[in-house]
């Protein structure tokens, strides 16, 4: 198989590999899409994130859909010629986390392309790949396999609404829209926030957080007291959702958010400094929310029945012989939203 694999950073080669044999409760699937994450990118420009480090050469990807080419001898519900999603999580079964239904907290994780463990994971952006049968989602033949390849990020949006509690009727801040963040307010509509405030310093990110379902968009570098209105009566948001990873949006976030609001905590931005005096004086609760589990058959559910409407988020697709075209431009913010890779390009959209 042929496959995208990180050597070190800036260094991002399309490498023969050995194809992998075919277990009894696996399947063989032909990748059709694979969407850039900001985890693909941090490996790409830095060679990994915080103390991360590729330690040696490391197949990426986790954001995947494909066609099943083939299935193990125990496999039932699934053949060849099918659309499916595909999770990138495989938690263990066995420890103490994931007895308590704490899946993505699993001490033997097996997370496609991380570099946590040794030997690292490899990811899933190859031409062909050979799956756990657990993973595997059926996708409805109508379902467009582009869209299905956001599963993944849409699983952390409802992920993080899930640690919010009811967002039912709320005021709702979120602040950083890019993919996952633009995601997060599709799902927030669905979930029946009343009204969703998203915050960024992108146009482009803005526009697409708009067509997501976001009620009002601002732009702190064009208005830099956008929020101020906000911020009367010790606050006006009940529930905010901070994707940026930005310490400074978290921190002017503080001013707007109403005692005992609940702060979800998504993005990743390095170690951030907090007043905890904020905290303590507004009763906020601080919460975080890591992965997904569950709420990836949900994501599956809701794109095969089209009650997100994912399309605005896709920005870019390109053909994975252009692999550092698409992660080069994957790193321009101010260009690019979601970017794809298309992997087999005969296969069926």
């Amino acid at each position: 198989m042929k496959a995208i694999v990180c050597h070190a950073p800036k260094d991002l080669r399309i490498d023969d590999m050995p194809d992998e044999p075919l277990g009894a409760k696996q399947m063989k699937v032909r990748v059709a899409f694979g969407g850039i994450c900001g985890s693909d990118l941090h490996y790409f420009q830095h060679g990994g994130f915080g103390t991360i480090r590729i330690q040696h050469p490391m197949v990426l990807g986790h954001e995947v859909s494909g066609i099943v080419s083939g299935v193990g001898a125990d496999v039932q519900g699934f053949k060849a010629g099918q659309k499916i999603a595909i999770s990138p999580s495989r938690p263990c079964g066995l420890c103490m986390y994931c007895q308590k239904g704490q899946h993505n907290h699993c001490l033997d994780m097996r997370f496609y392309g991380s570099a946590m463990r040794m030997p690292h994971v490899h990811g899933a952006f190859a031409d062909e790949i050979v799956i756990d049968a657990s993973q595997a989602h059926a996708l409805d033949a109508n379902v467009d396999l582009s869209l299905a390849a956001l599963a993944e990020p849409l699983s952390v949006g409802l992920h993080a609404i899930s640690r919010a509690g009811t967002v039912f009727g709320k005021r709702v801040l979120v602040t950083g829209c890019g993919p996952i963040g633009a995601l997060l307010i599709a799902a927030l509509r669905r979930a029946g926030a009343a009204q969703i405030v998203a915050v960024d310093l992108s146009a482009n990110a803005l526009k697409t957080a708009q067509e997501m379902g976001a009620d009002i968009t601002l732009n702190p570098s064009k208005d830099p007291e956008a929020l101020k209105p906000y911020a009367a009566n010790k606050g006006y948001f009940e529930v905010w959702f901070e994707a940026s990873g930005s310490a400074a949006a978290l921190r002017s976030g503080l001013d707007v958010i109403a005692p005992r609001g609940v702060i979800v905590t998504v993005g990743l931005g390095g170690e951030v400094t907090l007043p905890l005096n904020a905290l303590v004086a507004k009763e906020l609760e601080l919460r975080g929310t890591f992965r997904f589990h569950e709420e990836f058959a949900t994501a599956v559910r809701f794109l095969n029945q089209g009650l997100v409407n994912a399309k605005p988020v896709i920005s870019h697709v390109i053909d994975m012989a252009d692999a550092i075209e698409a992660f080069e431009i994957a790193g321009q913010r101010d260009q690019a939203m979601k970017v794809q890779i298309r992997f087999n390009t005969e296969l069926p959209v």
